[in-house]
């Protein structure tokens, strides 16, 4: 019989194998095995207890093609990481996974101005391939507060949404091609640079949204557009969220040329206003704001915008509002909005939310939701904001003072569930940008069909059938 000494030295020895392997593969700088790897194998999810066996850096598609080939022999789960700004927990590594990070795999090998398109390794920063496109006279219109660090390979991962999707949709719409490494090592190149390539199955559509559960994302052929024209920001302050929401209405009655429609309430300000050197524009504070971003489409733009906001304050949709004069104010102004989140984290101990509703359905969600945490869970804080435009809802839970932390998640996970039936209640989605990751698996059938999860299980099996692709993550 083994002894538990012998059992130990064993395990030693084959994780002394395993690192001898991917250092010789990688190089021992391309390697983490100490307490640094923690870092690398979590995202911005604060509840699970992190336990990677250690972290690799491949820098081509060649050498990840290696790496997952070597797992899946040896049946080793893999987390693949990219910038780990996520909210669901889909870049966590809890039970010994090796982490395969994308982030030195930066290189950007072709923009083309003719096709407007831009080739890419799934390591480049968001920022920098916005900065790339710019550069070119183009525009990568994928929008949000952690473009700075999110990875372009965790956006198509995630399906990312953000700031522009009122006007340009979500990361699927601007995927031309990808490559991908399978469970087994093979390498899938997936579409080529034709808009129109209808030939059967488009599997690239199968990785985009998938978390990382079907293969690790290496390289992609991203569309780019022109630039907008210069861009007017508006905040607009209303004393109800009904009235935030009759306010795009109108926006949409009226055709205002929107980019970009967000929405934040008095203590999202106050706690922006706390972490940053940010100040509120208006002379008083009001319970919600609207930040309105227009285009300059046409000569007639201001006179429309200013109509706009005149027949708002008509009908009482808005109390207050200040519009940008230059380009560091329009920035501070979506300050407000974008560092919400970030001064949360700063200052609370915060359980964070992302879910998406028929516009319609907004308001009376809203009303139940706050009826439903002060009658259930009455020393929770609700903060919510979003990208009200496309019914996109961000709800914070804050952790009652006198509460202990690791009670407090486990009244927040009971706060989803009673949430996620009102979602589902009304029509919406327990998942509008992070993907469903750790946090919310157990609650993915109150979106998805019996019928559909089932598929979904069926193309996890057939394209990764020892299941070491983030396992434990989605289902």
């Amino acid at each position: 019989m083994t002894s538990a000494w012998e059992l130990e030295k064993l395990c030693a020895q084959i994780m002394d194998k395993h690192i001898k392997y991917f250092t010789d593969l990688l190089g021992a700088e391309n390697i983490i095995t100490d307490d640094q790897k923690l870092a690398w194998a979590r995202d911005y999810t604060k509840a699970y207890t992190i336990n990677p066996r250690f972290v690799v850096f491949p820098q081509t598609t060649i050498q990840v093609s290696e790496i997952v080939k070597y797992c899946n022999t040896h049946k080793i789960a893999i987390v693949p990481s990219g910038g780990r700004t996520g909210l669901s927990g889909g870049a966590v590594a809890t039970e010994g996974e090796i982490v395969v990070s994308t982030r030195r795999m930066t290189k950007v090998f072709e923009i083309n101005s003719i096709e407007k398109t831009i080739h890419v390794q799934a390591g480049v920063v968001t920022k920098d391939l916005q900065k790339k496109a710019l550069e070119n006279n183009l525009y990568f219109p994928v929008d949000f507060a952690s473009s700075g660090s999110s990875h372009i390979g965790g956006n198509i991962a995630t399906n990312a949404g953000g700031i522009k999707v009122i006007r340009y949709g979500l990361t699927r719409a601007w995927v031309l091609g990808l490559q991908a490494v399978l469970a087994d090592g093979t390498i899938l190149d997936m579409n080529n640079a034709c808009l129109k390539n209808n030939t059967g199955y488009d599997l690239k559509e199968l990785f985009i949204g998938s978390e990382g559960t079907l293969g690790i994302i290496t390289e992609a052929l991203i569309k780019l557009t022109t630039p907008p024209n210069d861009l007017v920001v508006s905040l607009l302050a209303a004393p109800s969220l009904e009235k935030v929401l009759e306010l795009f209405s109108l926006s949409q009655s009226m055709k205002l040329p929107l980019t970009a429609y967000e929405f934040f309430t008095q203590f999202g300000l106050l706690r922006v206003q706390e972490h940053t050197e940010l100040q509120n524009p208006f002379e008083k504070l009001y319970p919600f704001y609207a930040l309105v971003e227009t285009e300059k489409t046409g000569d007639d733009h201001d006179k429309k915008l200013e109509a706009f906001i005149e027949k708002a304050l008509e009908e009482g949709l808005v109390v207050d509002g200040v519009q940008a004069q230059n380009s560091q104010q329009a920035k501070d102004f979506w300050g407000l909005r974008e560092n919400i989140s970030e001064s949360i984290s700063a200052i609370e101990v915060a359980h964070k939310n992302d879910i998406s509703l028929p516009l319609s359905k907004l308001a009376i969600f809203c009303s139940e939701l706050e009826t439903l945490i002060k009658t259930q869970y009455p020393g929770f804080e609700v903060v919510l904001f979003g990208h009200i435009g496309d019914g996109n809802l961000h709800v914070n839970y804050i952790k009652p003072k006198d509460m202990d932390k690791t009670e407090f998640y486990k009244f927040a996970h009971h706060a989803d569930e009673a949430m996620f039936s009102l979602v589902k209640k009304y029509g919406g989605s327990v998942s509008a940008e992070h993907g469903i990751g750790l946090v919310k698996k157990d609650f993915l059938h109150y979106t998805r069909s019996p019928e559909e999860i089932r598929t979904m299980k069926l193309i996890k099996k057939a394209l990764d059938p020892n299941s070491i692709m983030n396992p434990g993550k989605i289902f």
